[in-house]
């Protein structure tokens, strides 16, 4: 994959801003407060890049940019170089100004690039020398300022870190010279390059107390800008693992960003190649102490602490003094509390990479002795890792799962089923008969699978934990006891309940019962318990109830809390065949119980239960009480990802969503911590392009991303295929809407059953599409339309409404108001084609009764796009009084939530907003006004933010007053109303 340098700057807005500030080509301060700039940044991080963008802004405003570059000649560089570059420049661009400065000042025609080979002839005395040093100075800046009358002149200076005396010192004559005007300087350093013995680094502190220099520290590109960096240089995109791969490892660093990139295509832990030249140049200046300190530190990490480096260097206090000296003065590594990193993760990596593998083991070896023995302090994740890589695999794997309980304990549960999965390799690869593979270690294997499934759950990744159990069941020997066998079979068939499979789960759960051990057993309570569990699940009330109850008898009887807990959840939930008052008395008592139990898998459950019960009904307020519960005790746990912690977030944002509470749906979305696990990501995914497309935006490319994700998720499926014919709609190709509903209907019929509820839900928006576009279609191709599509659609969700069962008799406000939408949106259909057209009265009064039902289910978005569709059929039907007031009530919603394409309807059908008195002097500010002519253009907050050289939300503030001032609801009344009030 051949990978370019990206030609666009990225992620350096503010920086650009503050640098074109700061030197006056973009003044937004007094002229008596303009200054020179020294640019500081490691290598790599886009210094060059920053200032070509500046050279850019600077010709664009009619500035001159000369530029001049300092090179790694070591002692041999030639005095004034980049000077003598930049005098090359002038003299072809404006050779008169030179011609006429050079006769005044002879001396500048020593920096001639033509003139600077000198012979023998040329050698002066030491006096003649200091007068020749000081004309040159004067004569510099005489030709500079010379250049500048006629127009700014901007003097770019690179790459100062390997600049000579002699342009040092000539940059702190121009830099001192505060009377000088016309041009200003802009010097770039790499402060990494900066040790402590280096000449800049004097000189740079001399200049930053210089009365108008500013210094400039060029940071690491935060994460946004690194990922956006990675789209532009691949724009078919990597997979998310191999991008945050790339910002983890890169640091915010621009040119290690493009090589990881470039090195994507072969992902693993090792430096690309130039890019490990790049970063290995640094050791060639170390001595041998050092350099032996660097490659001991390299086996550690990132980090080594100064006991475990005195530990493993194999160095004397002296020479190890002597060497970490060495090492910090050149800036490979940086002090730390107790200890040493290095200054970029990367160069670690690099000078381990180059290590050979002899002596990697050998290092590794060390580091075990070290902590095993208790010569140096660690973490049992240190001591596997480092066995793992001694080949050591004893120690490997005692240390593994005693790092994975320490993660556990600490909520680290992608930490503890890392480690646990590599003790696992390490058994796996062990010999021996059943029971007895570990020889004397005493590790249950059944149990470390089901605690590494656990912990897999409880990070977000079920479908992992169904894998392993799989796995490791396939590995059993023949003669594993049937303890082992239920004990796994029971967790796999849990694991496998909560994500879309094709396994017979209840005759999964069923074998392990049969096979696990009588009488009173924890392992059987618990298998007791997850088949009451699953045969919940799967509508087997009864069934559940004797498992339940036989479960929760022999936890009680054993004082597994926790176990009993968790049966009390299950008999509480299968109240749901009585009244609901009923369910939710019992679920809350058994979070009680739970929350005194310290069963917190338990109380998850029963909050997120609780939750659904009043979700199902409606019942909003209290649905979000109990789901924030869930939500916060799954963050306090560090479960966010787990089951039905992130279920209950899931629900809550949906709830949002549908009270049109967007920002706080979008806030659900954004979760400290590790990045979301495929399927939970998928699925907010599914919830956040939703909202962003009811707000204008062209989301389809976005949401065929999430296509292989709808079988392993039936929820993605339903949203994702939602938003996918909408898109349909909006690019008027209504048969691509009706095949995203076919497919979706197979996919779930396939993990679910043909007549799952959401169905009506997905036909009543393809029909919905499939009417919008009927008017542009010919009345031969309405008519098959109709007939092959709408009616088989309608057919379906009656079919779903005859054949769907709950054990509660309740079919909720939501399901009422999707039934009733279809029947409406069927009817338009027919009305719009002209074909078994309804009467415009019973059109009306089934739209009427579709209002209705979206006041009572409280969708606020859904019930805007009703009131349009009803305001279309009114006005077409002459009741123009009464489209008016109900396109107002769609027009105030679709404005409070910046719902622009309803907005642009109520346009296209004629509604305007009803007659209100206008202040014609509207008290815009200057600012407002061109912001306000921005906006009438259809530019983004984005796009005008660039254009002024302000952040993007000072423009949204702008926006926001402009809107209020004008009483406008969107960007595109207020720019009408600009118009018509001469405003622009």
């Amino acid at each position: 994959m051949a990978i370019q340098s990206s030609t666009t700057m990225v992620g350096r807005d503010a920086e650009l801003t503050e640098l074109a500030s700061s030197l006056g080509v973009r003044p937004s301060r007094p002229a008596d407060d303009l200054s020179d700039v020294l640019l500081a940044g490691d290598a790599g991080v886009g210094k060059t890049r920053l200032l070509r963008a500046l050279r850019d802004l600077a010709k664009d405003d009619g500035w001159q940019v000369f530029a001049g570059h300092c090179l790694d000649f070591g002692d041999s560089a030639l005095p004034y170089l980049p000077f003598s570059e930049v005098l090359g420049r002038l003299a072809t661009e404006v050779p008169d100004v030179v011609t006429e400065v050079a006769a005044r000042h002879p001396a500048l025609t020593r920096l001639q690039p033509v003139r600077r080979v000198m012979g023998d002839s040329d050698q002066v005395d030491a006096e003649s020398s200091a007068l020749d040093r000081a004309d040159l100075f004067r004569a510099v800046a005489a030709v500079l300022e010379a250049a500048a009358a006629r127009a700014p002149l901007l003097l770019v200076i690179e790459d100062t870190h390997w600049a000579d005396q002699s342009t040092r010192d000539m940059l702190s004559f121009l830099l001192s010279r505060i009377e000088a005007a016309g041009f200003a300087i802009v010097a770039s350093y790499r402060s990494d390059d900066l040790h402590r013995r280096h000449p800049l680094r004097r000189q740079v502190a001399e200049w930053s107390r210089l009365r108008g220099v500013d210094r400039v520290s060029l940071n690491p590109l935060p994460e946004d800008a690194v990922r956006r960096l990675v789209a532009e240089l691949i724009p078919d995109g990597l997979p998310e693992a191999e991008v945050a791969d790339v910002v983890a490892r890169a640091e915010g660093n621009a040119f290690f960003v493009e090589e990881l990139t470039s090195a994507a295509a072969d992902p693993g832990s090792f430096v690309p190649a130039d890019l490990a030249d790049v970063l290995l140049v640094r050791l060639d200046r170390l001595d041998d102490h050092a350099r032996q300190v660097v490659r001991t530190a390299s086996a550690s990490g990132r980090r080594v602490t100064h006991d475990l480096l005195e530990a493993t260097a194999d160095l004397g206090g002296e020479a190890l003094d002597e060497g970490l000296r060495g090492a910090v003065e050149m800036n490979v590594l940086v002090p730390e509390r107790d200890g040493y990193a290095f200054r970029h993760a990367l160069l670690g990596e690099a000078v381990y990479d180059d290590l050979l593998p002899g002596e990697r083991a050998r290092l590794h070896a060390r580091y075990v002795d070290a902590l095993r023995d208790g010569a140096a302090g660690g973490t049992a994740a240190e001591l596997a890792r480092h066995a793992r890589l001694a080949m050591d695999r004893t120690t490997a794997l005692t240390a593994s799962v005693r790092a994975g309980n320490e993660a556990s304990a600490v909520g680290g549960h992608d930490e503890a089923a890392y480690h646990y999965q590599q003790a696992l390799e390490l058994m796996s690869g062990r010999s021996g008969p059943a029971g007895d593979d570990l020889g004397d270690h005493g590790i249950d294997r059944s149990k470390l699978v089901v605690t590494t499934a656990d912990a897999l759950s409880a990070s977000g990744d079920p479908e992992r934990a169904a894998a392993v159990i799989a796995e490791q069941l396939a590995l059993l020997p023949a003669d594993a006891s049937d303890t082992w066998r239920a004990r796994m079979l029971s967790a796999q068939a849990a694991v496998l309940y909560i994500i879309e499979s094709d396994e017979d789960v209840v005759a999964l759960s069923g074998r392990a019962v049969a096979l696990a051990p009588t009488g009173d057993s924890g392992l059987r309570a618990r298998v007791l318990a997850n088949h009451a569990k699953i045969l919940a699940a799967f509508g087997r009330l009864e069934d559940a109830q004797t498992y339940g109850m036989d479960a929760l008898e022999l936890a009680e009887r054993l004082d597994l809390h926790e176990l009993a807990s968790d049966a009390i959840t299950t008999l509480s939930g299968l109240k749901k065949a009585g009244p609901k008052e009923g369910l939710r008395a019992a679920l809350e008592e058994a979070v009680a119980r739970a929350a005194e139990s310290d069963a917190i898998h338990a109380e998850l459950r029963g909050r997120f239960l609780l939750g659904r019960s009043y979700e199902d009904w409606g019942e909003f307020d209290e649905a979000e009480q109990w789901f924030t519960s869930g939500i916060e005790l799954a963050e306090a746990a560090g479960l966010p990802w787990a089951p039905y912690g992130f279920e209950s977030r899931w629900q809550l944002s949906w709830i949002h969503l549908v009270r049109g509470e967007w920002e706080r749906a979008l806030a659900l979305f954004v979760v400290e911590g590790p990045f979301p696990p495929p399927i939970p990501r998928a699925m907010l995914t599914s919830m956040r392009l939703q909202i962003l497309q009811h707000r204008g935006e062209d989301v389809g490319p976005r949401v065929a991303g999430l296509r292989p994700f709808w079988r392993r998720e039936g929820a993605v499926a339903i949203q994702a295929a939602s938003v996918e014919m909408v898109a349909a709609g909006r690019r008027d190709d209504p048969l691509a809407a009706i095949r995203s509903y076919d497919d979706a209907v197979a996919v779930l019929s396939g993990i679910w059953h043909e007549w799952f509820s959401a169905r009506i839900r997905l036909a009543a928006v393809a029909v919905g599409v499939v009417a919008d576009a009927l008017p542009r279609l010919s009345a031969a191709e309405r008519e098959a339309v109709v007939r092959d599509h709408v009616e088989r659609l309608r057919t379906d969700g009656q079919l779903v409404r005859e054949r769907y069962t709950d054990p509660s008799g309740h079919w909720g406000p939501e399901g009422r108001a999707w039934v009733q939408r279809l029947e409406a949106e069927t009817l338009r259909a027919r009305w719009l084609a002209g074909v078994d057209a309804p009467p415009l009265d019973t059109l009306v009064a089934v739209w009427r009764g579709t209002e209705e039902r979206y006041v009572e289910f409280g969708h606020v978005h859904e019930l805007a796009t009703v009131r349009v569709r009803l305001a279309a059929i009114l006005r077409a039907g002459g009741d123009v009084t009464g489209a008016r007031a109900v396109g107002q009530a769609a027009r105030e919603v679709a404005g409070r939530l910046g719902a622009q394409p309803l907005l642009d309807e109520l346009l296209r059908q004629g509604s305007t907003p009803e007659p209100r008195a206008e202040a014609r002097n509207v008290a815009l500010t200057a600012r407002e006004r061109e912001i306000l002519a921005h906006v009438a253009e259809g530019r983004t907050n984005g796009e005008i933010a660039r254009l002024l050289f302000i952040s993007t939300k000072t423009v949204s503030v702008h926006v926001s007053n402009i809107l209020g001032k004008l009483e406008a609801s969107g960007r595109t009344e207020a720019a009408a109303i600009a118009r018509r009030r001469g405003l622009l």
